[in-house]
């Protein structure tokens, strides 16, 4: 039997990288997906790839704006009329920063929070009076390992991901009675498109303090997800699970 047999789920940010590994293997262990993207023109790509690998795939896609909490709810309470229920919420969405203290100014600090920590924020909102209703769901958010160790500079990138960690563990305690599991997945340094972008001489120094010797594939962070959406992690909760082939760079 397939992992997510006959559940529904929407991921955030689904239309590249992480996000779209997790639409892929999402719908390899029977889930229906919708897909959230940035832009119609993304999610229209995003959704042509994933037909012609699976013309039978139950896959579409919406873009509303994830800041936006009255477009977000719209969106939502569209998909959960028509497939009957969501029982599964990948807040995947974000933007990384790197731009010096010296140089930021309120407006790039405001994108980043806005969505990464706002656009989580009201991804979950808009499901929660359902999964509460339905007595059961679950809500994943993808963190990261700079919200734990930092980085050297953008300082709202690791301050967005460690209010992800900050939502994920009070979300647990506060929807687990009634039935709704939240955890967080950080993955570390993984081989995104904006990775094969950077010179082979920045990466080597970069795997070599790995100790499993090799960048993390969106498909690592993927199966981690699939795991914790599933039934096989239902007594786990609160957690931030590192995926990050023990990364401390």
């Amino acid at each position: 039997m397939m992992l997510l047999e006959n559940k529904v789920a929407i991921v955030t940010g689904g239309s590249r990288g992480i996000g779209f590994a997790t639409v892929q293997a999402f719908l390899e262990e029977g889930a229906a997906v919708v897909l959230c993207a940035s832009r119609q023109e993304t999610a229209a790509q995003a959704i042509a790839q994933l037909k012609e690998a699976n013309p039978d795939a139950r896959v579409e896609a919406i873009w509303p704006d994830l800041a936006d909490y009255q477009a977000v709810k719209a969106a939502f309470d569209d998909v959960a009329t028509r497939y009957g229920k969501i029982d599964i919420l990948v807040n995947n969405a974000g933007v990384s920063e790197s731009t010096p203290i010296t140089s930021y100014t309120e407006e790039t600090f405001d994108k980043v929070m806005d969505l990464n920590v706002k656009g989580v924020f009201n991804c979950t909102r808009a499901v929660v009076d359902g999964m509460k209703a339905q007595g059961s769901g679950v809500i994943l958010n993808t963190s990261s390992m700079v919200s734990v160790y930092g980085q050297p500079s953008g300082v709202a990138y690791p301050t967005s991901k460690f209010a992800v960690n900050g939502l994920t563990l009070s979300l647990a305690r506060e929807l687990g009675p009634a039935g709704i599991r939240v955890n967080a997945v950080a993955p570390g340094i993984t081989l995104t498109d904006m990775m094969k972008a950077v010179p082979e001489a920045y990466i080597k120094p970069l795997v070599a303090q790995i100790p499993l010797r090799r960048l993390g594939q969106p498909e690592d962070i993927a199966n981690a997800f699939v795991f914790l959406a599933s039934e096989k992690a239902s007594y786990i909760s609160g957690v931030v699970l590192q995926v990050d082939g023990l990364a401390r760079c």
